[in-house]
């Protein structure tokens, strides 16, 4: 799926699908903050003003970066090209799934070789099982529940 580039594809896009943006903010150098956020469209009315669905900065962002990184690249996105301070891209809604999960996921842990395991298995999960978890993992009533469960199973080495 292609992401909308001008203003006529974008109000176009958002009459059929949800729409996305990934936020940059860079705190000082080196230390950069994504956040994910789910923007109004009139695919999802519930949403009247964007509603931010997950980030992540410092060393869990070096961590995850090359894998971050890569997804973007595939959505024609370079982060050292991002607009400075509140204002975004739009990002495909496959690319931002498998991001705010990612992010998620990762921002409470601390063990690098969990990271890097849970990292792996978000990459492989196909969009209906992103799109799951994440959803699961924002409508809950205890979000850090579903979000422990998911990183059991993607770090039990019993599978």
């Amino acid at each position: 799926m292609n992401v909308p580039r001008r203003k006529e594809e974008y109000s176009m896009a958002s009459k059929t699908q949800p729409l996305y943006e990934l936020r940059a903010r860079r705190h000082g150098p080196g230390n950069t903050e994504l956040e994910v956020w789910q923007l109004p469209s009139l695919a999802t009315p519930q949403i009247t003003a964007p509603v931010r669905l997950a980030g992540l900065r410092g060393r869990n962002l070096e961590l995850a970066e090359h894998r971050v990184l890569k997804r973007l690249k595939e959505s024609g996105i370079r982060l050292d090209l991002l607009p400075i301070e509140g204002l975004g891209s739009l990002l495909a809604e496959e690319t931002a799934l498998r991001l705010a999960l990612l992010f998620r996921t990762l921002a409470p842990m601390r063990n690098r070789d969990n990271m890097r395991l849970v990292a792996e298995g978000i990459d492989v999960m196909g969009k209906e099982e992103a799109g799951y978890w994440l959803g699961m993992s924002v409508h809950r009533k205890n979000p850090r529940r579903v979000l422990h469960a998911l990183r059991i199973l993607l770090t039990d080495p019993a599978k």
